[in-house]
């Protein structure tokens, strides 16, 4: 029976209390700038105690205590050393400094550096750029850099050195309810502020400072300039540049909702499962040079080139990085002849790199990754003994399934969190596409190799061109089994930490009964219970809510689990956002939509709707005025005549009309709502 000993070592626990003190600092942030100093005392301390254990035969409970604070210590307090305000030469302590001597706000001259290229949009190029100089002041930070598109498109390769004035602004807050945050995603990158220029508005560029992430991006991009002069298929070299390069952009739309409902999408994002196939493959290919002297010390520095070479090609993104990190620390275990287990490497690892980095613990693909390894190395051996294969065709597909369920048991309620789908042919999709992945990345970075030389013979990319698309046909086929496909599943935060506590109560079960443990099962399900009927009855709620949707007007009425959307566009809105993300998050079970009314009744609340043509109802006195596609009125007259309680504006109109409805309001002393500022106006 597999035991359960790791539990009790210290790397395991010094993780669990790093984490928890990232968490804290995270949640419960302080503004004060003690907590620089805080981290030396807490070594004082620390070493203090330490000098009086040693010397003592029977340890105190004291020296644990003060390890574990130590460690929580440095979580709470190295993630705050990571924000802007606790960073003296931070850009944006710049920008404050510039604004406290100025009333008007005027443009700062940054000299930036592009670190990474990312997707473009319709309107512009987008890139993560290093502030190296704000108006001649050597600084640091990140800002999110876009680039209008002009009728020919401007790129920027990385490690450019560009001089440009900018208007700097914060990251925008989201403007309606349960919608993607995508200011806090960016943070999680270090990212703080965002500017927008035009090409032409770039005063000078140049080439920066030789930097290994900005070679690998560069020699990313040649490669990827390289397979578009083969005759592999556009949506096989989509895949393969995927696959071996980290490059999604190129994957079609259509092919991406494939992969994602058929339950591969993580096959197309190289993470922990490429450099793990990746690991194996070397690991069992270079096995000969264990036979010669040295070899096991050969064979572990070969694999970790070859997995640092992988990275390289990748880009050298922080994903890739992260998980070639990991199983370093698994191929450097393998050189120590001492047992150990792999759960302290895998913690180890997970402990280093939260060190250098306490932003990643945020990242979803930092999460997803650790979790889906965690629960391979606890469940796999657990559902092993379910059954034994003899044979080897049998033991594959065995392995293959069950490593499969384990790994989704771990990340099944951060993917519920975060995606709001199951695609319940995910075994299936496994045990079909994981057991010739290898083969097809293997084959694929030969094929990326030959074709940065031009020594690719058309029929062998051909050939793995057909491969791909055999693939992706399969990929297909289990996608359009609709009826396996769950979505728009509710599953908030709550219900996150509730399940991940029974998952565990039950596979410390697993592994050995105890009176206690049975307790905490039972401990769990009370909870997983208590947690579903108060998400229930808390979102039993009423409340009318105008989103913000850029020229469109939107008006929801909750009550219950009961939707009713009033539109102005004659396009049904159930799975358009921002209707969408909030149906799913407000466990709405019963959804219709109607016409928008020029006038309605919420509780004791009147609004009435003024729309393009301006007309309204005199007789409706001290109501809410609704205004909607810009109208043009005199809006001192309407407010003499109709002595609102207070005036809307959605998304529906022109800026300069708000700004003038504004200044208006401010003059009457009339309260304004601008959904574009605050975001979506809800009244409970």
């Amino acid at each position: 029976m597999p035991t359960m000993q790791f539990i009790n070592t210290a790397i395991v626990k010094f993780s669990v209390f790093l984490t928890l003190g990232i968490l804290t600092g995270h949640y419960f942030s302080s503004p004060n700038t003690w907590v620089v100093f805080a981290i030396p005392i807490l070594f004082i301390v620390l070493f203090f105690f330490w000098w009086i254990a040693r010397r003592q035969l029977i340890q105190h409970i004291y020296f644990g205590i003060f390890s574990y604070a130590c460690f929580f210590g440095i979580g709470y307090f190295h993630y705050h050393l990571r924000l802007p305000e606790f960073q003296p030469k931070h850009f944006s302590q710049h920008l404050i400094e510039n604004a406290s001597r100025s009333s008007e706000a005027s443009s700062t001259l940054l000299q930036l550096k592009i670190i990474e290229t990312l997707k473009p949009n319709r309107y512009s190029q987008k890139y993560i750029a290093q502030v190296i100089v704000t108006n001649k002041q050597s600084t640091q930070g990140k800002v999110l850099l876009s680039i209008k598109q002009d009728t020919v498109p401007y790129l920027l390769l990385a490690d450019a050195i560009i001089l440009v004035p900018v208007k700097v602004k914060a990251l925008t807050k989201p403007l309606n309810p349960f919608q993607f945050n995508y200011g806090a995603y960016l943070r999680t990158l270090g990212i703080s502020h965002q500017v927008s220029i035009e090409s032409a508005s770039i005063l000078k560029q140049r080439k920066g400072s030789f930097s290994l992430r900005g070679q690998a991006s560069k020699f990313r991009l040649y490669l990827i300039k390289q397979l578009k002069k083969t005759p592999i298929s556009e949506d096989a070299r989509g895949i393969l540049q995927a696959l071996v390069l980290g490059e999604k952009s190129d994957i079609s739309e259509d092919l991406r909702s494939d992969y994602a409902a058929a339950g591969a999408i993580h096959i197309l994002a190289v993470s922990g499962l490429h450099v793990g196939i990746l690991y194996a493959i070397l690991f069992f290919i270079s096995n000969p040079l264990r036979r010669i002297r040295f070899g096991k010390g050969v064979q572990i520095s070969v694999i970790i080139l070859c997995l640092w070479g992988f990275a390289f090609i990748t880009g050298l993104s922080p994903s890739v990085t992260r998980a070639v990190t990991m199983f370093t620390f698994f191929a450097l275990a393998k050189t120590l002849d001492r047992p150990t287990q792999t759960i302290n490497t895998l913690f180890l690892s997970y402990f280093v790199l939260l060190a250098i980095n306490p932003l990643w613990l945020f990242q979803v693909g930092f999460q997803l990754s650790y979790l889906a390894v965690l629960f391979i190395v606890l469940v796999h051996p657990l559902l092993k003994r379910f059954y034994q294969p003899r044979f080897y065709l049998d033991r594959l597909l065995w392995n293959i399934f069950t490593v499969s369920i384990a790994a989704q048991l771990g990340v099944l309620p951060l993917t519920l969190y975060y995606f709001h789908q199951f695609p319940s042919l995910f075994f299936i999709t496994s045990l079909v596409i994981l057991p010739f992945l290898g083969f097809i990345l293997c084959f694929g970075i030969i094929v990326v190799v030959l074709a940065a030389f031009e020594l690719l013979f058309e029929k062998l990319a051909i050939w793995y061109s057909t491969l791909i698309e055999y693939m992706n046909k399969v990929i297909s086929i289990i996608a359009h089994q609709e009826h396996f496909i769950f979505t728009d599943i509710s599953f908030p935060g709550t219900y996150v930490i509730a399940f991940y506590l029974l998952i565990t109560s039950l596979i410390a079960i697993g592994y050995r009964i105890t009176y206690y443990r049975i307790q905490l099962c039972l401990f769990s399900t009370i909870i997983v219970l208590g947690v579903l009927i108060f998400e229930k009855y808390s979102s039993a709620s009423n409340s009318l809510i105008i989103f913000h949707k850029h020229a469109k007007t939107l008006i929801a009425y909750k009550s219950g689990d009961k939707l009713k959307v009033f539109s102005s566009d004659t396009m049904l809105q159930k799975n358009l956002n921002p209707v969408k993300d909030y149906r799913i998050e407000a466990f709405i079970s019963r959804y219709s939509e109607e016409p928008l009314p020029k006038q309605f009744q919420y509780n004791n609340m009147h609004v009435q709707v003024i729309d393009s043509t301006g007309i309204y109802l005199k007789r409706i006195k001290n109501s809410i005025v609704l205004l909607i596609d810009s109208p043009k009125i005199h809006l001192e007259r309407l407010i003499d005549s109709l002595q609102p309680k207070f005036i809307i504006a959605d998304g529906s109109n022109y800026n300069s009309y708000v700004n003038r409805w504004r200044n208006t309001c401010n003059i009457k002393k009339l309260p304004f709502y601008h959904t574009g500022s605050k975001g979506a106006f809800i009244a409970e």
